[in-house]
């Protein structure tokens, strides 16, 4: 699958199960550690390729994991189809400075990754808020492998 279709596919998805994916890290002991997160597709705020984004709490394990192997799996599923992604990782908040993403800009790709993940808030500076009291990061996944169960098959995994 390439990418314009693995990420057409998560945006149907996502569509459909309110953008919720499993994210897949790994411990420092190489055990995978998973949690359900809010993602969508977006262009990268520096290089403008596209990534898979989330945004993630500050001072959380899945951060130490992301910041230690930088890199992540992200599940999407709507009833019984399913599409995987991984890739590298960058970060990019106030513990994770990502360059050419000074505090603004950060403010402005937390809304983004948010509203590509199908999230309306009814006061944005109130979110902008919550994010700095929270030390948010955005978690931008480069789309590298897809993994699915296309329609008709029980499973589909590009090489």
């Amino acid at each position: 699958m390439d990418t314009r279709a693995g990420l057409d596919r998560i945006n149907e998805l996502g569509q459909r199960d309110h953008f919720l994916a499993v994210a897949i890290t790994q411990r420092r002991s190489g055990e995978p550690a998973a949690s359900v997160v809010n993602a969508g597709v977006l262009d990268h705020p520096v290089t403008g390729e596209p990534v898979v984004a989330f945004v993630a709490r500050g001072r959380t394990a899945k951060l130490t994991h992301l910041r230690r192997t930088p890199a992540a799996t992200l599940v999407f599923r709507a009833e019984w189809e399913w599409i995987g992604v991984s890739g590298s990782v960058e970060l990019a908040g106030p513990d994770d400075p990502l360059e050419g993403i000074d505090a603004e800009r950060l403010r402005v790709l937390l809304r983004d990754i948010y509203h590509a993940a199908g999230g309306v808030h009814p006061d944005l500076e109130a979110y902008d808020r919550e994010m700095v009291a929270d030390r948010r990061t955005a978690v931008l996944i480069t789309p590298e492998h897809f993994t699915s169960n296309p329609s008709g098959a029980d499973h589909q995994e590009d090489e």
